[in-house]
Formats: C-alpha cells, sequence, structure tokens
C-alpha cells in the first residue's frame, strides 16, 4: 500500500465497517452496536481511506466537555506498519483535546498506551456462561420504568451522561432489559444484546450484591440455551465472586486507562461493564 491516507469523519455506514473489523477482530460485537455507538456521539468517530480503500478506525466519543473514552482503533492488517494508525490515533486524540481520556485495552498494549501518556486504574475480566434458569419475581421489564430514572441511576455509574446512547442502546432490536423497583427507587437495572456469538449483559448496574445477581438471573434466564458475556471490573470484588459462584469461564482480561485521574463514579454499583469499545 502506498500513498498518503485521507482521515475523515466516518459516515453512519463506516461505522458498520469499523464493527465488521471488530468482528474480525474476535471482539464479538452486538448486532446493533453500530446504530447505537454512533448513536453517542455522530462526530466522534473517524476513518482513515487510502485509494479508496477503508484502511483504518477509531472512535473517540465525547461524553462531556472534559471526559471522552477511545475505542474501536483497528488498522486493517495490510496497512499495519507503515504508520496509518498513529496518524489516525493523533487525530483522535487532537480531536478530544481538553478531555480525561478513557480506554479499554487488551494487556498486550498495556505498555504502548502507557508511552502514549495513559495510566492503568484497573483491570477487566470478560466472563463466558450458558443462559437458563428462572426468572425471578422480584423484577420489571426496563420499558415500566421511568427513562428518567434509568438514565439518572447510569450517571452513578458512568463519567458522564449519555441519554440519547442509552435510548438507543434500550431500544435495539434484540435488547432485552430487567430492573429492580423499591416504591418509586430504582435500585438497580441491566441489558443483555444479541451479538455476533450469544448475548452479551452491559450494563449491571445494582446497589447491592443481591440486586445484581436477581437482574443476572433475570438476563440469563431470558436466552435459555444460549452463551453469554459479562465484562467485570477488579475494583467490584462482589461482581467476581458472583463470577465464581455461577461457574463462569474468563474469557480475556482487559485494563482500564485514563490520561489523569480516575473519574467519579460509583464502582461498588458496576457488576457488568457496558462495552469496552464505549465504557
Amino acid at each position: 500500500m502506498n500513498g498518503v491516507p485521507i482521515i475523515r469523519p466516518m459516515t453512519r455506514d463506516d461505522v458498520d465497517f469499523a464493527i465488521r473489523l471488530a468482528a474480525k477482530e474476535g471482539w464479538n460485537p452486538g448486532l446493533s452496536d453500530a446504530e447505537c455507538f454512533y448513536a453517542a456521539d455522530p462526530e466522534g468517530f473517524f476513518v482513515s481511506e487510502l485509494n479508496g480503500e477503508l484502511i483504518a478506525t477509531i472512535s473517540a466519543v465525547r461524553y462531556k466537555d472534559d471526559y471522552g473514552f477511545v475505542g474501536l482503533y483497528i488498522v486493517v492488517p495490510e496497512a499495519r506498519g507503515k504508520g496509518y494508525g498513529m496518524e489516525l490515533w493523533q487525530h483522535a486524540m487532537s480531536h478530544l483535546e481538553g478531555c480525561n481520556i478513557g480506554l479499554d485495552a487488551v494487556v498486550e498494549q498495556e505498555q504502548t498506551y502507557k508511552k502514549a501518556g495513559f495510566s492503568t486504574f484497573y483491570r477487566s475480566t470478560r466472563f463466558e456462561g450458558m443462559g437458563g434458569g428462572t426468572k425471578p419475581d422480584n423484577v420489571v421489564r426496563l420499558e415500566s420504568v421511568d427513562f428518567t430514572k434509568i438514565v439518572e441511576y447510569d450517571r452513578q455509574c458512568f463519567p458522564g451522561a449519555r441519554e440519547t446512547f442509552m435510548q438507543a442502546w434500550l431500544e435495539a432490536p434484540g435488547a432485552r432489559g430487567f430492573g429492580v423497583v423499591d416504591g418509586d427507587t430504582l435500585t438497580g437495572f441491566g441489558v443483555i444484546r444479541p451479538c455476533a456469538k450469544g448475548y452479551k449483559i452491559g450494563p449491571l448496574f445494582a446497589d447491592s450484591a443481591g440486586i445484581a445477581e436477581t437482574i443476572f438471573t433475570a438476563l440469563t434466564a431470558s436466552i435459555p440455551g444460549e452463551s453469554f458475556y459479562l465484562d467485570i471490573i477488579e475494583p467490584n470484588k462482589a461482581a467476581g465472586e458472583m463470577a465464581k459462584r455461577y461457574e463462569l469461564t474468563e474469557v480475556f482480561v482487559t485494563v482500564r486507562m485514563y490520561t489523569e485521574a480516575m473519574p467519579d463514579m460509583e464502582m461498588d454499583k458496576v457488576f457488568g461493564v457496558t462495552s469496552f469499545e464505549l465504557g
């Protein structure tokens, strides 16, 4: 490959290309992730194009003026080692200038991102299990919960407001969500969505381990006989204990990194990460 690539914002169709690349990398994206991701920040996706061919992708989603998240950083195999990816990376970093930037890196790339100015704060582990069982009686479908309460709870567990993304996430084809309500108070909720392989749970947020397990049980009961994946953060020990109780199998590990300090969020309520691509 020769020539000078053009870096430009992604179109909606380009995001589909990025998701296909992610699938080839074995990241197992959700079937509707492209639509939901793009809804989060249509101006936060970039592609590198060379001689009319797309050769690299990256997302640099800005959730607020001082917080952004990087993902979908992929160079097609035949274009690697030529500096094209670094040019796209620098463009994304410039786009998020002034932000505390987060990302989930594979362990093998941790040192590379440290050299780029990121610091490691904790590890996350993807677990695999098999759906089935009986849905508990004390859960409600998220469709019956006031959306305002859902986004208010989400904001406790995520560094920035993301109403548009959450609306798309909850309404995505095949997605199912459950919550636990105490009187007028939402005490936890979770979503499960169909992926290239099986399903993924995320987010899974709850006031306590018991509530998280109730929601987890409802989500897994909704997909009998299907495989599922759950991404658990190391700081929430109760989430790790839940994975052990249900004999989930460890798939791989990532590291959460930021360019600045750890954002303010209630880590003990995070029993499942929304996605490694957008945080």
